[in-house]
């Protein structure tokens, strides 16, 4: 899963015609990098107020109702839709990892209140 992260990070498209391009086109960009269609490329994640992708949201629900263990680690879990998922999980292990106490707290099987950073050096 980390993986796909980082994939999807160093993967990039043009906003317009959907074309993609890698990192490296991005970091030679010296502005804002632009397709040879003239529409902008931004990364492949969703960014704040962006609308999450139907199909990827139902595959996250199939994901999330059959899973055993989650683990949801760096978020409040206050900020709809991606909280709300949580209401999917039926699995008897939820771990979350935050700096601060969440809704969901109490739902958990594991709170762990601590920086990333500092959880995933220990692992």
């Amino acid at each position: 899963m980390f993986m796909n992260y980082i994939g999807s990070i160093l993967r990039n498209y043009c906003m317009r015609c959907n074309k993609f391009y890698d990192a490296e086109y991005i970091f030679n960009s010296k502005e804002i990098p632009k397709c040879e269609c003239g529409g902008i490329i931004k990364p492949d994640v969703v960014l704040y107020e962006e609308g999450l992708d139907e199909n990827i949201i139902r595959n996250s629900i199939k994901a999330i109702e059959s899973a055993d263990l989650m683990i949801v680690a760096g978020t409040s879990l206050t900020v709809y839709p991606a909280s709300g998922l949580l209401n999917y999980f039926k699995g008897s292990n939820l771990v979350l990892i935050n700096k601060s106490i969440t809704p969901y707290d109490n739902r958990a099987s594991l709170v762990i209140n601590d920086s990333l950073g500092k959880v995933f050096a220990q692992i």
